[in-house]
C-alpha cells in the first residue's frame, strides 16, 4: 500500500505521498493553522487530496513534542495547542484508519538512517539544530523510542564541561537553565552573539559575516562550534554511534562539520574517535519521508 507522511511544523504542514519503493507520487504544502481543531482538520483534507489521485494510503506523522507513554496525550509540543490532547487518537478518528505518530527529529533521523547521510549504519543520532535542537536514535533501521518516549533529546540536557564564562547559563523555555538548546539552536546563538558582542543579529547573518572574515562573528561561530563538538562527544560518550547525521539550518553553515570533526577527539573517553559527522542527504525533506517510513516494520523503505 501507498504510503503518506506528514509533517506538521510550526508554520506550515507538508503532505507527501509515496508508493512501494520509495517513489514520490505527489505532495501538497500548505500554512499550519494555529489552533487544534484546525490542524485535524487540515491534515484529512491534505490526505484525501492525495488518495483521490492514487488510492487509500497508510498514514504517519511528524509533529513537535512528544506523546506521553502513560496518558497518550502529547506534551513539550512548541505548538502549544497540541499539549495536553491525545491528538494520535483524534487524528485516527477523523480519518477513520490507525495513524502512526513520532517527534519529528525522530521522523528525521530515521529518514536519514533508512535511505540518507546514515545508510548502512547500525547506530545513527540524527540531530535537528534550527529554531530549536532535538534528536532521534535509530539502532538496526529501528527507531528507538525509549522508557519515557523522549530518547535522543539531548537538547534539553545541560552543556557538557562548562567554561567559566558559561557558568551563568540562559533560561530554557522548558523551565530549566543552561539547556544545550540554549546554546546551539539558531536563536541560541544570536542571543550569545548579542550578550557577547552587544549587536543583534540573526544566525543566518552571523554565518554570513563569519564567511567574509568579519572577527566578531567569526568568535561567535568559533564558540558555537565548541560548544556543539562538547555536546556531540556527551552523546557519543554515552551511545557511540557510528554516525551522527547533522540537520536544520544551523547545519548548514559552511565549516561547522570540519570544526566539530577536528575538535571532537579531545572530548572522548577514548583514544580514536570513528564516529562520522555529516551533514543530512535530505534536507527538509527528512521528516515527512520519516514519517512515511513510520509504517516499514524492516526500517528501510520497501
Amino acid at each position: 500500500m501507498n504510503r503518506i507522511g506528514i509533517d506538521l511544523g510550526g508554520t506550515k504542514i507538508e503532505a507527501r505521498l509515496f508508493a512501494t519503493g520509495g517513489t514520490e507520487l505527489g505532495r501538497i504544502r500548505v500554512p499550519t493553522p494555529r489552533s487544534y481543531d484546525g490542524s485535524i482538520n487540515e491534515i484529512e483534507r491534505l490526505v484525501l487530496a492525495l488518495e483521490a489521485q492514487h488510492g487509500t494510503a497508510r498514514v504517519g506523522l511528524a509533529h513537535p513534542g512528544s506523546r506521553s507513554p502513560e496518558t497518550g496525550l502529547m506534551r513539550n509540543a512548541n505548538s502549544t495547542w497540541l499539549n495536553g490532547r491525545p491528538f494520535r487518537e483524534d487524528l485516527s478518528a477523523k480519518l477513520e484508519r490507525p495513524v502512526r505518530t513520532a517527534n519529528d527529529a525522530n521522523c528525521f533521523a530515521l529518514s536519514e538512517a533508512c535511505d540518507g547521510a546514515g545508510r548502512g549504519a547500525s547506530v545513527v543520532f540524527g540531530v535537528i539544530i534550527g529554531t530549536g535542537v532535538g534528536g532521534g536514535v535509530v539502532v538496526n533501521g529501528h527507531l528507538i523510542d525509549g522508557a519515557q518516549g523522549i530518547a535522543g533529546e539531548w537538547g534539553h540536557t545541560p552543556l557538557p564541561w562548562p567554561r567559566h564564562d558559561e557558568l551563568d547559563p540562559p533560561a530554557c523555555w522548558c523551565g530549566k537553565t543552561g539547556c544545550l538548546e540554549t546554546w546551539l539552536s539558531g536563536p541560541g546563538l544570536a542571543a550569545d552573539h548579542a550578550r557577547q558582542h552587544h549587536r543583534e543579529m540573526t544566525a543566518a547573518e552571523i554565518f554570513e559575516e563569519a564567511a567574509t572574515g568579519n572577527a566578531l562573528a567569526l568568535d561567535s561561530v568559533e564558540r558555537h562550534a565548541d560548544r556543539l563538538t562538547r555536546g556531540l562527544a556527551a552523546v557519543i560518550n554515552i551511545l557511540d554511534p557510528d554516525v551522527i547525521v547533522l540537520g536544520g539550518g544551523v547545519s548548514n553553515a559552511d565549516g561547522l562539520i570540519e570544526r566539530i570533526t577536528s575538535a571532537l577527539p579531545d572530548w572522548l573517553f577514548s583514544d580514536i574517535c570513528r564516529t562520522r559527522i555529516v551533514r543530512h542527504h535530505h534536507g527538509d525533506a527528512s521528516g515527512v519521508r520519516g514519517a512515511a517510513w513510520l509504517w516499514d516494520e524492516d526500517g528501510v523503505p520497501l
